[in-house]
């Protein structure tokens, strides 16, 4: 077999090389850490630590602009990002966009955290902006219900309840039994921090620089743009109105 005709059938052998994100579908970007939650137990404050939030927000920006994402979204150990619909990275190639934007995340979190971490990758598509109005809606409603239950199970533990005490009471725990129950304790859920609720955003704005242009000895600003980190987001309908926004902005 000549050597052409050896690398031609090896290469057939890659069979997801060739699928590719569908021409125009709005894609996600979500990845996950990896056994974070012995990760982070061994490491960082329960039910929140702000020293992890800051790494996965840092984590977050750099998967953003390493893509040029429209915007950037992380709860957790989750960051989810938004890729303009007529991007061509990669060829579109769902093989290079998972490992690709897992690898960054690690080498990200790895290097701000001083210590390996590991993220996986998967790939959401939608067929327009209403679709994706409803991933982030889905998202952060996800980090509010983790909230929740995160600050129930740990202000259980804390009262001297066992792990599979504090689980038991939650599973036939309402929203409202778990709101009562945080009360209880002197915790009002409406008054923690929003960046523990709702999660926290990126997406890019533009500013003007101020400088000095030495030929024409005046001074010049310069249109620049950067990342904006949102700790405090608005929710429901109002984050709706602001992921259709930046959805539909260019």
């Amino acid at each position: 077999m000549r050597g052409d005709e050896f690398e031609a059938s090896q290469r057939s052998r890659e069979w997801f090389h060739q699928l590719v994100v569908l021409p125009g579908a709005w894609t996600i970007l979500r990845v996950d850490g990896r056994s974070f939650s012995r990760f982070t137990g061994q490491r960082y404050d329960k039910p929140f630590d702000a020293r992890f939030a800051q790494l996965m927000t840092d984590t977050a920006a750099s998967v953003l602009s390493e893509f040029n994402g429209r915007y950037a979204y992380t709860e957790s150990d989750e960051i989810s990002v938004l890729l303009d619909p007529s991007f061509e990275l990669f060829g579109r190639s769902v093989e290079k966009l998972v490992s690709i934007s897992a690898g960054i995340a690690s080498a990200a979190f790895t290097h701000a955290a001083g210590e390996p971490a590991h993220f996986d990758s998967r790939v959401w598509m939608g067929t327009g902006p209403a679709d994706v109005v409803d991933y982030f809606s889905w998202r952060q409603a996800d980090a509010t219900r983790f909230a929740l239950n995160g600050w129930c199970y740990w202000t259980l533990r804390r009262s001297g309840q066992s792990s599979a005490e504090a689980t038991r009471v939650l599973e036939r725990s309402s929203v409202a039994d778990k709101n009562e129950l945080l009360e209880s304790h002197g915790v009002n859920f409406d008054e923690l921090p929003g960046w523990q609720r709702r999660g926290i955003g990126l997406w890019w704005e533009h500013y003007d620089r101020p400088g000095y242009d030495p030929v024409r000895r005046k001074e010049v600003t310069t249109a620049r743009r950067r990342v904006h980190i949102e700790r405090d987001l608005p929710m429901k309908e109002d984050y709706r109105e602001l992921i259709a926004r930046l959805a539909k902005d260019p």
